[in-house]
């Protein structure tokens, strides 16, 4: 039976680095629900202080868990959040005003601030970064693919003003390593899809990296983020370099069979 008030809907695994933070954000809410696929660290221990409501659920992707989760919730409207996604003050207070209002539409994309090393990226196109997050439950769905899930929503989208944080790369070392991940989820998808001709050429190799860093270092004005630009977007150059080298790896695999 679905109730009035807001629920947030959270996936984790062993994220007691970020959970914390995360919850005590949404703390206003009339409900907080977490999935978690298995964490070994303190996560769990960490969500029940704030919910009863952690559920656990084997790893199953990124779309299906978050939709377990939302499955789970009883309120009208649904706040999809990952686990480094804290709801700032004003975004909280603009959430509130929009799930209490008779004009509120049926979704919303919610705008997010990356913090990269400790430090908000506000140029090179990390910012504004829209999320499709808010929405009236029975109205969204998040799409089963392997990476980069979307909400589909059926209704009237709008924007808030304000934005959620994203403390995913608190280091060099957990962004290397996201890198990585998603490089290779990234190939999975296109071999499932038969993206063809499994795009291997020298301009993807060569040419989409560059293009990229100077797209987002300089058209974009990345370099106005000082060395953390810098660093930022050549590591994101250096993720579409390894994804189509991965590419490529998985074509010559393929032709020895």
């Amino acid at each position: 039976m679905i109730k009035q008030g807001l629920s947030v809907a959270i996936i984790t695994y062993n994220e007691q680095a970020n959970i914390r933070r995360t919850l005590q954000s949404v703390m206003w809410a009339d409900e907080i629900i977490v999935a978690d696929s298995g964490s070994t660290d303190e996560t769990v221990s960490i969500c029940r202080e704030y919910t009863v409501k952690v559920f656990h659920r084997d790893w199953q992707g990124y779309a299906n868990q978050k939709n377990f989760a939302i499955d789970q919730s009883s309120g009208e409207w649904v706040l999809s959040l990952d686990a480094d996604e804290p709801v700032e003050p004003a975004l909280a207070d603009e959430i509130r005003a929009i799930i209490s209002s008779p004009q509120s539409l049926d979704a919303y994309w919610i705008p997010r601030k990356t913090f990269f090393l400790g430090k908000w990226v506000r140029h090179g196109g990390w910012y504004p970064d829209y999320n499709l997050r808010l929405f009236r439950k029975g109205k969204g769905r998040f799409e089963e693919r392997a990476v980069h899930e979307a909400l589909h929503v059926r209704g009237s989208l709008g924007r808030t003003s304000h934005a959620l944080e994203h403390h995913a790369y608190p280091d060099l070392t957990s962004y290397i390593a996201t890198m990585n991940k998603y490089s290779s989820l990234a190939v999975a998808v296109m071999a499932e899809k038969g993206i063809a001709p499994f795009k291997t050429s020298w301009l993807n190799l060569l040419g989409r990296p560059i293009l990229t860093f100077l797209l987002k270092y300089i058209f974009r004005l990345g370099f106005l983020d000082g060395k953390h630009g810098l660093v930022l977007n050549l590591f994101h150059s250096y993720y579409v370099f390894s994804k189509y080298a991965k590419v490529w790896e998985h074509k010559q695999k393929s032709s020895q069979f």
